[in-house]
Parts: structure tokens; sequence; C-alpha cells
């Protein structure tokens, strides 16, 4: 295969890994979806939607912070950069299809989700929901990156699980006033 897309350090003293000074870890994908899919059966996907939401957003947003300044870069470089990291490291390959910063609109298309294994392939419903806070709290960033302060709401629309699509399609927009 050749050498990683990105630069791991190991610390030979910790033994941690990092990737552009933030540290990481790595696990088998079968042992994440594993704690993911037995924490989803306890609690039900909407309340494990609900829980992971505000972390998602958080570790998105903090990424973002992170790398911009890492790498010196700012405005919708910085979420491009997430979409290509993300997709890197395994989660899938995110294609943003439509960016629209200033009104706080996206697209994004999720080809071969690491969610989507073969024991959800067929299962009839969406599973990847955890990537639309992702999607709010770069996006967040990229808002307040250039001063503007956006609330924005992410959803799957459709998730290759489902049995309809190949892929996984995600759609970012304002947050209504009300929520």
């Amino acid at each position: 295969m050749g050498k990683p897309a990105i630069d791991i350090e190991v610390d030979d003293a910790t033994g941690r890994w990092s990737v552009d000074a933030l540290p990481m870890i790595l696990v088998p994908q079968h042992f994440f979806l594993n704690n993911h899919y037995a924490v989803e059966a306890a609690l039900g996907p909407d309340k494990l939607e609900e829980i992971l939401r505000p972390a998602g957003h958080r570790s998105a947003y903090f990424w973002c912070e992170k790398e911009a300044a890492h790498h010196g870069m700012g405005g919708v470089e910085v979420f491009h950069h997430y979409m290509r990291r993300i997709t890197q490291r395994g989660w899938g390959q995110f294609e943003v299809l439509d960016l629209t910063p200033e009104a706080g609109t996206a697209h994004v298309r999720l080809n071969n989700s690491a969610m989507v294994d073969e024991a959800h392939r067929h299962s009839g419903r969406k599973v990847c929901y955890m990537f639309a806070a992702w999607l709010e709290g770069s996006l967040e960033y990229v808002a307040a990156n250039a001063g503007r302060k956006q609330r924005l709401t992410a959803r799957e629309v459709y998730c290759a699980a489902e049995g309809q699509h190949d892929h996984c399609l995600f759609e970012v927009v304002p947050q209504s006033p009300q929520s």
C-alpha cells in the first residue's frame, strides 16, 4: 500500500500516537462498531444520537480550530481539510457536493461509510447519524472563523444501510429560530 497519507508521530516515552500535534487512538473498525452498536441496542438509536451530538459537534469544532492553527489555514479550506482527513482516517469517503458557508448550507455525500458494515448493510434504517454533528461543528467553526455566529443543523437525508442507495447523503441548514 505504500506510505500512509497521514504522518503519524509515536512518542517513544508514552507510546501515544499523534497526527498534526493532536493525540490519536487507532482501533480496529469492528471494535468501534461493536461498542457503538451495543450502546445503541441498550439506549435506542434516537437516544444515542442525542447523547453523541454535543460531543461530536464539540470535537469537530475543536479539531478544526487546532488544525487551522497548526496548518495556518482558514475559512472553507479548513472544512475541506476536515473532510479529507476523516476520509483518510477510514470513516468513509466524504465528498462535498455543494457548500455555501455564508448561508450555512451544504450537502455532503458519504461513500463506503465505516458505520455500514456487513451486519448493518441491509438494516433498512439510517446508521450514520453521528456524522451529522461533525458537519455542524466543522461548519460552525468556518462561520466563526469568518466572524459570523451561525447555529447549524445537519441531518442524514438517506443512508446506504437503508438499502435504496449505494451512499449516504447529509444536508446542513441554518438552525430554525425555535430550535
